[in-house]
């Protein structure tokens, strides 16, 4: 037989210095939450630190000694702890320029005393079921973005390994690619503040950078499977997949405008452009090269050393490093390069675990 668990209770803060307030207020909710106390405003932050989401509310006062209710406001709008949990200010201060300040700094509503037993149950209970609704809206918007960027991104790496097999290759280079791609853009910042970019634009260029090698897709596969050395023009021929997978994607009958498509467009182009001028297709010097292609090639230079090809040998990771270091593999940006040196350390590990969730 199943047997029937009630829900845990809600749990709500009161915050005031003074007991007898604290008990009123208790006494009022108690029957229907479960009631924690604090007497001035740094013993609630312990506490909203402490349990965090879950508390459905907090009741504040504002005149309080230590800290006091604005303080208590501005910490939680600092730790962005308000986001996640309403606060109700109880107060016998019924100046405007209070009622703003708390509106300002997060609070969901303000009640004056002396109140209504009545007003400040329905409120609380508003206030919580408000929140309730927005937590669950805000986690399926969340949960269908997820949904619609894990699509997108199978898609995507699903095109990508068929190029790489045309390429003879272990079907792993794609999500090496991204992986150390999305490590260099995390650390890059630190070297240079110009390169400091928000995260959805990481997670972009990291996604994007499955299409990197998308022009392969037009060569024959004698050229690309070549055990070899190519003659010139085969060479030339292999070369030219960059401007091919440029002008695919530049091509597209839609979406040429959406964010994902500009940042593939720039490093399939351009991902074998390197720092002094000497890479191709356009000999891009310096920061003429987008960031995005910068951090590509050097990934993609990284991971093609490392890994055996039907050209050539694997690549210990020491040497590899050595060699991008040292300019063997073409001029990168000094900033991408101490970037490079910081995660090395850490690569082999990162690119291990990497393909372990893939499984």
């Amino acid at each position: 037989m199943t047997e029937n668990r009630k829900a845990p209770r809600q749990k709500i803060l009161i915050v005031d210095d003074s007991e007898l307030n604290r008990s009123i207020l208790a006494d009022m909710l108690g029957g229907d939450f479960d009631v924690i106390e604090a007497s001035n405003g740094r013993e609630a932050v312990e506490l909203i630190s402490l349990y965090g989401g879950k508390l459905s509310l907090v009741l504040l006062d504002i005149v309080m000694p230590q800290m006091d209710g604005f303080e208590v406001l501005a910490k939680m709008k600092e730790k962005k702890w308000i986001q996640d949990i309403p606060v109700i200010i109880i107060s016998s201060e019924n100046t405007s320029q209070f009622i703003e300040r708390a509106y300002e700094l997060g609070a969901t509503d303000y009640i004056q005393r002396p109140f209504d037993t009545n007003v400040v149950r329905r409120r609380s209970l508003n206030t919580i079921m408000l929140y309730g609704k927005q937590k669950e809206l805000k986690g399926l918007i969340e949960e269908s973005v997820y949904r619609r960027e894990r699509e997108q991104s199978l898609m995507i790496n699903i095109l990508s390994h068929i190029i790489e097999f045309r390429d003879g290759d272990s079907g792993n280079h794609i999500t090496n690619v991204r992986k150390v791609s999305e490590m260099l853009l995390n650390t890059l910042a630190k070297y240079n503040a110009k390169y400091l970019l928000p995260q959805y634009e990481i997670s972009l260029i990291a996604l994007a950078s499955a299409l990197h090698d998308i022009g392969k897709i037009t060569l024959d596969a004698d050229y690309l499977n070549k055990p070899e050395k190519l003659g010139k023009k085969e060479l030339e021929t292999v070369r030219a997949h960059s401007l091919r997978g440029a002008e695919m994607i530049k091509k597209l009958p839609y979406a040429s405008n959406e964010p994902l498509v500009q940042r593939a467009y720039e490093i399939c182009r351009w991902h074998h452009e390197r720092w002094d001028g000497s890479g191709y297709p356009d000999g891009l010097t310096g920061d003429e090269i987008p960031v995005s292609a910068q951090v590509v090639g050097l990934a993609d230079a990284y991971d093609t050393l490392t890994n055996k090809r039907v050209y050539k040998e694997a690549v210990p990771h020491s040497k590899a490093v050595e060699m991008i270091l040292n300019g063997e593999c073409g001029a990168f940006n000094p900033d991408l390069l101490e970037a490079f040196k910081s995660v090395a350390g850490t690569l082999q590990t990162n690119l291990r675990l990497s393909s372990l969730e893939d499984i």
